[in-house]
């Protein structure tokens, strides 16, 4: 056991990204959208969302809960018009806490989870049972609709498992959990993925703004199509979590291997949250010739890019030995290269649906609105996504959008859906 510099070269090459494959990456994207919508196959999923963009003057007071990742959140929000709102009570619990429960995996059922859900948005609510309440609701798997009040679970992502409910209707389990509560007053009437929901927040308050993304535990982005002849518009969630058009090296083949689906969401396994920790650790692993793989979260990544002392003292304590100065900057580098491959192929992703709108003569989005942890917290991140951006847009004649953060998007897009569903 020891640092092995050499194999550290080769991890590090193994996460470069070069421009070539950047720019392969963004054509194989935007191709991808054209056969999509043509009918063609293609790795994106292309669900609509049976809404469009809000006008921005919704008012009222509406329920929300927002389920996409290991915690659920609810709240009561008002909409107050003129792309204002204010969130009067909020409630939220991790759907696993450890050595204590576990609402994520195969042995839980579909009551006993969408009865948590229901419990928070009671909470949420204030326990009152006597004003109608219509709840929008920001579900964040592949699902598919027919109308923006419900959405049939295709399948469970993000190392979900849990029984009985991949097939089934969403807001008609949720429905249920709160009636066999006593709750008949709180009306689920919409369903958005979180991707949908970051787009209709910040379109709410940016007029102009046509596409969304989540870059968080998960990865995903959606953004507002106009058809020819009578077909509304609408926004489409692509799950581009799941494109393909992109090359694996071997950490990435192991990682997916492993993972609870193999095959599934490729373009998420080498970009969101979920999985940079655990590359960085298959890369380590190999570099120390460990039996296997340390425990490593994009938390502790971020750290190790930071060069902060703790994180890097961990990186000695895995290799027995003090690290030399060489060994040092390696450590840093590779956490750099998992980092910045990641936002070079979101970059990608974005560059493909802005070259797609303007192929098809629609305007440029105002700015390109972006939601989640990863994104906002991780050191370099959202500077990397907008250089990109910019380097992907030359000679294009798209002017590069400004990449924006946006924060509370699920559950104020949640309650604008909810808005917009009484419309409908």
């Amino acid at each position: 056991m020891g640092w092995d510099e050499e194999k550290a070269e080769r991890a590090q090459a193994a996460f470069a990204l070069p421009r070539r494959e950047m720019d392969a990456a963004a054509r194989s994207f935007q191709g991808e959208i054209g056969q999509g919508l043509a009918g063609k196959e293609s790795s994106l999923k292309f669900l609509p969302a049976y809404v469009g963009l809000p006008t921005g003057e919704e008012t009222g007071e509406f329920l929300t809960v927002d389920f996409g990742g290991t915690n659920v959140r609810a709240a009561k929000v008002r909409l107050l018009g003129g792309g204002r709102y204010e969130v009067t009570a909020r409630a939220e619990k991790p759907l696993c806490l450890l050595g204590t429960y576990d609402f994520t995996g195969k042995d839980t059922s579909a009551a006993k989870l969408f009865g948590v859900l229901a419990d928070l948005v009671i909470k949420a609510a204030g326990g009152d049972k006597e004003k109608v309440y219509r709840l929008g609701h920001t579900f964040s798997f592949p699902s598919e609709q027919a109308t923006l009040a419900d959405a049939r679970l295709i399948q469970w992502t993000k190392e979900f498992a849990v029984s009985g409910v991949e097939g089934e209707l969403v807001n008609a389990l949720l429905s249920e959990a709160l009636a066999v509560r006593g709750f008949h007053n709180i009306r689920p009437v919409s369903v958005i993925n979180d991707t949908v929901g970051v787009l209709l927040a910040a379109a709410y308050q940016m007029p102009g703004t046509f596409i969304g993304a989540i870059y968080a535990t998960g990865y995903n982005t959606c953004y507002h199509e106009t058809f020819e002849g009578n077909r509304r518009a609408t926004i489409l969630n692509l799950e581009s979590g799941g494109f393909v058009h992109v090359a694996q090296n071997d950490y990435d083949r192991h990682l997916d291997e492993e993972s609870e689906k193999p095959g599934a969401q490729r373009l998420e396994k080498m970009t969101s949250g979920r999985y940079l920790g655990e590359l960085y650790a298959l890369a380590l692993a190999d570099i120390l010739a460990l039996e296997k793989p340390p425990p490593f979260s994009a938390v502790e990544l971020a750290a190790v890019v930071s060069g902060e002392r703790e994180a890097l003292e961990k990186m000695a304590a895995l290799s027995g030995t003090s690290l030399t100065p060489r060994a040092t900057a390696q450590a840093v580098g590779l956490a750099a290269a998992i980092a910045g491959r990641s936002a070079g192929l979101v970059a990608a992703s974005f560059a493909g649906i802005l070259r797609h709108r303007a192929a098809e003569h629609m305007p440029s989005s105002r700015c390109i609105a972006v939601e989640g942890a990863l994104y906002e917290k991780f050191p370099g991140l959202s500077v990397t996504v907008s250089r990109a951006l910019t380097i992907f847009l030359q000679g294009s004649g798209i002017t590069p959008p400004s990449v924006c953060l946006v924060r509370g998007g699920a559950t104020i897009g949640a309650a604008l859906s909810a808005a917009m569903a009484e419309e409908a």
